[in-house]
């Protein structure tokens, strides 16, 4: 394969979105890495629902699928069986993913299809104009919450968990450094890949992800889990993450303070599911987790299905020759 940049992989497509909108970072990553991976257009499939994250199938060049509301992992699972050979995208919204679709998106994780889904998460409906959406927080002030919404927010990485998602990751939407590749490791997953990315939306919910995603906040703000390495952020690391032993859950502290020694910070091991659940349902004071949260190698979904599908044509064949007298029916 020759080398490939962004470019080889953005369409004659006008861009559009609002301007300062976060799709358009994520845009450039997904281009950014594809060409990394040296992805062949011809074997690349997107497929999305219905909301301004949806509409980057259009500005991809490859296959793709401007699906209805809420059912681009049905038709994604489908592409996936009719060509496991295919590399299959999903692209949803807080709103998408979690109201409508959430049904869908449930089962394709249970079921570990091989799809590489990404969830814009803005915490707002763009599309139809600002109405709070499942992800928003208490007391988002909208058309449809004008005196504060009253919901608990539906977190998405712990609700992918909980489906059983074999692979779960979290990033910012601006992170150019950091999202192409983590995209690539969804990629090379086998079997789904959810990754929850924080966008910002700049017209109905402005800088919501501030604390987290602003650069004079960020290292207090964000940690990134790394397998094998300790849980560590903050101005040159000097905050960790421990358990707490009375109630079993995360506590930050001071290294080497008045906190904890560093042998006393968690090590990241993305194969466990207790852990996983934890970082993904931190909230302040605590920081925000990013990058791979959780993995673990599962026979994926369409494998099963096409192996159990051989299975039964070879019983077929062994049955017909049966009737035949041509097989000893030991």
């Amino acid at each position: 394969m020759p080398d490939l940049s962004f470019k080889d992989f953005a369409t004659d497509q006008e861009v559009r979105w609002c301007p300062g909108c976060g799709d358009y970072s994520i845009l450039k990553a997904v281009q950014r890495s594809l060409a990394q991976a040296g992805a062949k257009p011809e074997n690349t499939v997107f497929v999305s629902g219905i909301g301004c994250s949806s509409r980057l199938t259009y500005y991809i060049e490859s296959y793709g699928f401007h699906t209805i509301h809420g059912r681009a992992p049905a038709i994604a699972t489908g592409v996936k069986l009719a060509n496991p050979e295919l590399d299959v995208w999903v692209v949803t919204g807080d709103g998408d993913g979690l109201s409508i679709g959430g049904n869908h998106l449930l089962h394709a994780l249970r079921r570990n299809v091989d799809l590489n889904i990404l969830l814009f998460n803005n915490e707002i409906y763009g599309l139809t104009k600002g109405q709070y959406s499942p992800t928003s927080r208490v007391g988002t002030t909208s058309p449809s919450s004008p005196g504060g919404s009253v919901d608990r927010p539906v977190q998405p990485g712990p609700f992918a968990i909980g489906a059983g998602a074999t692979f779960v990751a979290r990033a910012v939407d601006i992170d150019q450094k950091r999202l192409p590749g983590l995209l690539n490791e969804s990629r090379a997953h086998h079997g789904a890949a959810f990754v929850e990315i924080l966008q910002n939306c700049i017209v109905y919910n402005k800088d919501v992800f501030d604390t987290v995603a602003n650069r004079k906040t960020a290292a207090d703000h964000q940690i990134h889990a790394q397998h094998g390495q300790p849980l560590l952020y903050g101005q040159d690391n000097r905050k960790g993450l421990r358990l707490n032993p009375r109630n079993l859950s995360l506590e930050g502290v001071m290294v080497n303070g008045s906190g904890a020694g560093a042998e006393d910070i968690l090590v990241h091991d993305e194969t466990n599911v207790a852990l996983a659940h934890m970082l993904l349902s931190m909230e302040p004071p605590l920081p925000t987790a990013l990058g791979v949260i959780h993995r673990r190698a599962v026979e994926s979904f369409e494998r099963s299905f096409w192996n159990a599908k051989s299975r039964e044509r070879r019983q077929k064949v062994v049955n017909l020759l049966h009737r035949g007298n041509l097989v000893d029916r030991r």
